[in-house]
């Protein structure tokens, strides 16, 4: 694995164990990414919030990747984790039982409301979920395949909980995965590195937010012709 692209705190042995078992090849970029911006809602990115941090510069960053995908018409998807009140406060969930922080997370609650700093427009989807991943229990994949994209860039929050099960999820759908760092965070750094470690050693790129604005900035503006309908 390249060392520029690792998590901070893991040694040259490790690095040598992950290449000789097979892991950390780069991964193909297609033409046509999409940018997955997974639950920066208020309840992650506000650390009045049990569940949440204070993820400014990771939203700062997020903003800065979702302009820059304006121009090359590259669509750009938010997630956010909202339960009914009975899903709360009942037993069907059963993941809630482990992380019971969550059941705060109420439809039409502040807590679940984007972070109002990102730069989302109205064309932008959202995709509401239950679990970890965007693409458990939602049309995140369909919605990609409908839009002809053949890479994800996944930012957000938490980067050891859905940010990491979004990439393991969208690699094992076909999408080729890049997650800038920048864009990424956690409630503890500890967590925040070993699961940006793990997607680089197996399930995506780890690059620099200026890789990934670079990336973005080569594509043609106003992005692909439209397909012809069947």
């Amino acid at each position: 694995m390249n060392p520029a692209t690792r998590a901070d705190g893991y040694g040259e042995e490790t690095e040598r164990t992950y290449e000789r078992a097979g892991f950390g090849a780069p991964v193909r970029r297609g033409s046509r990414p999409a940018v997955v911006v997974v639950d920066l809602t208020r309840g992650f990115t506000e650390d009045s919030y049990p569940s949440g941090a204070d993820l400014t510069d990771v939203v700062e960053a997020t903003g800065t990747l979702v302009e820059a995908a304006r121009p090359a018409g590259v669509p750009v998807v938010f997630t956010a984790i909202a339960y009914t009140a009975a899903e709360a406060e009942g037993r069907s969930i059963t993941w809630l039982d482990k992380a019971h922080g969550m059941r705060a997370l109420v439809e039409g609650t502040e807590a679940v409301a984007l972070d109002p700093r990102l730069p989302r427009k109205p064309g932008d989807q959202l995709v509401v979920k239950k679990g970890a991943s965007a693409f458990f229990g939602t049309n995140l994949s369909a919605v990609l395949v409908g839009l002809g994209c053949d890479t994800v860039l996944v930012c957000g929050a938490t980067t050891s909980g859905c940010v990491r099960a979004t990439a393991v999820d969208a690699v094992q759908s076909g999408f080729p995965v890049l997650v800038p760092r920048e864009c990424a965070g956690d409630r503890a750094q500890g967590p925040h590195d070993a699961a940006l470690f793990d997607i680089q050693a197996k399930y995506g790129d780890v690059v620099p937010l200026s890789d990934a604005l670079a990336y973005l900035g080569s594509l043609p503006a106003g992005g692909p012709p439209d397909r012809p309908a069947h």
